[in-house]
């Protein structure tokens, strides 16, 4: 869908002339894309649902649409485009195919949605040919390239020992091989920035570990540390950055919108941190200090005597004034005022569950309560007479920067470990207001959606996407 630009002409390709353009002049969202996995692997397909948030609309808060997959036993996950913003000045660019990498099968799915209520597959690539071309599988993070290129992040060989690259696919999803020469030791995630010739790529874990579910044990073996800067335009490695105790498994990276800019985050799940990134320009070195710190909770009644917060989805509106991010297994949803870039602070936070929510068998020390401004632990909100499942997990905001969507589900194995509930009662769909003039957030009373009460049985829902691009889909060049 073409968007006007701040001049009232047209635009030349898909997306935005620039953020604050998305920002200022992006037309409200009405569709949501949402993939939805069944939580055995193995009695149906997963598939992607469409999901109505006009609120002028007669379905508004209901699943308008399923689209499943061929095949069993997928795991969507995340989603991008063949096409976004990165292409805007190139006419012959289109944003229409909704790209899914399935990151257990390793399949890539392309899905039409030239009718944007009801989306239709269009082509998949199959993870055995993934594997023969490139020799890489797992796939999670799919950026398009304004090349027209589409590049996915990967986390393993085939038989599921770690690895980091990214596979390249051209324009119609033909396999051209690894983006780098050379692997890392684990993948993730990946955010480039072109103006400065600098990529940035983070590390989870082993899929044969991860997919076994979460086992502290091995944390420091089987799960990564680290941060990878690359040279955008040689594609080579030129700095490696241990992030140490306080920078365990760091996953979603984000730079500033704005192309001109040289600093960004990256949410370190396990240690519960928010690292500030910060590049030099002239040297090409990127430096990086923990800038929000969350404290490990005193805890009884959990699996150990302490509890992460676990952030495992971070994001920076377009404007890039406001951070936002998700606690999963504490529970609660942040949003940091990024004025100062440098010096995140707190503006405000809603609890969505979480596994110290009242009555889950988890009790919190005072001093951990505290540290929260809390004297009790939080109720797990009931919308619309739905009880929310889980802890706050993906989260996608509106282009205006006014409205949060919010689901709780992270991959299915840690889904059953930390929250086995889930499963029988599915994920929820949440809608958090922002009210940018405050810096608050609160729970919208009158949306949700209940992936529990699907017609073929619950399902865990994952990552949100507009048809016209979010926060999280599309980089600036």
């Amino acid at each position: 869908m073409e968007q006007p630009v701040a001049n009232g002409t047209c635009c030349k390709g898909p997306g935005y002339a620039t953020p604050l353009d998305a920002f200022k002049n992006g037309a409200r969202e009405k569709l949501l894309y949402v993939p939805c996995i069944v939580p055995d692997q193995q009695s149906r397909p997963d598939y992607l649902a469409t999901v109505d948030v006009d609120p002028d609309s007669a379905t508004y808060g209901q699943v308008i649409h399923r689209l499943p997959m061929p095949f069993i036993g997928d795991e969507l996950h995340h989603t991008g485009w063949n096409a976004c913003s990165s292409c805007f000045n190139d006419s012959s660019k289109k944003r229409q195919f909704l790209i899914l990498p399935a990151v257990k099968s390793g399949r890539i799915y392309a899905v039409d949605v030239t009718n944007e209520q009801e989306p239709k597959l269009h082509k998949f690539v199959s993870g055995d040919a993934v594997g023969a071309a490139a020799g890489v599988a797992y796939p999670h993070t799919s950026h398009c390239l304004g090349s027209g290129e589409i590049m996915i992040s990967t986390m393993g060989s085939p038989d599921g020992t770690a690895k980091g690259n990214f596979l390249l696919l051209d324009a119609d999803l033909n396999i051209k091989g690894t983006w780098a020469p050379k692997d890392t030791a684990f993948g993730y995630d990946f955010w480039y920035q072109p103006r400065h010739n600098i990529m940035v790529s983070s590390e989870f874990g082993t899929p044969t570990e991860f997919f076994k579910g979460f086992d502290p044990a091995v944390a420091t073996q089987e799960y990564g540390s680290k941060l990878y800067v690359w040279n955008w335009a040689e594609r080579t490695l030129r700095q490696t950055i241990d992030l140490g105790a306080e920078g365990l498994i760091p996953l979603e990276t984000r730079f500033a919108h704005e192309p001109s800019a040289t600093w960004g985050y990256v949410g370190c799940a396990l240690s519960s941190n928010v690292v500030f990134l910060q590049l030099d320009p002239a040297s090409g070195v990127l430096s990086q200090k923990v800038v929000v710190k969350q404290p490990w909770l005193d805890v009884t009644g959990w699996a150990l005597p302490q509890l992460p917060a676990l952030i495992t989805d971070i994001l920076i509106s377009l404007d890039d004034k406001w951070l936002f991010f998700s606690n999963w297994l504490r529970g609660d949803l942040c949003m940091y005022d990024i004025s100062n870039p440098a010096e995140p602070r707190l503006a405000s936070r809603v609890w969505l569950g979480g596994s110290i929510a009242a009555g889950s068998g988890v009790t919190v020390s005072p001093e951990g309560l505290a540290s929260l401004g809390l004297t009790t632990q939080p109720e797990a909100p009931v919308i619309k007479g739905v009880k929310v499942q889980g802890g706050p997990q993906m989260i996608q905001l509106s282009l205006d920067g006014k409205r949060l969507y919010v689901t709780n589900s992270l991959l299915s194995p840690w889904d059953k470990q930390f929250y086995p509930d889930m499963a029988q009662k599915g994920s929820q769909l949440v809608q958090v207001d922002v009210d940018l003039e405050k810096g608050s957030l609160s729970i919208n009373p009158n949306f949700l959606v209940d992936f529990g009460a699907e017609p073929g049985g619950a399902v865990y829902a994952h990552e949100c996407r507009y048809p016209g691009g979010d926060c999280s889909s599309d980089i600036w060049l």
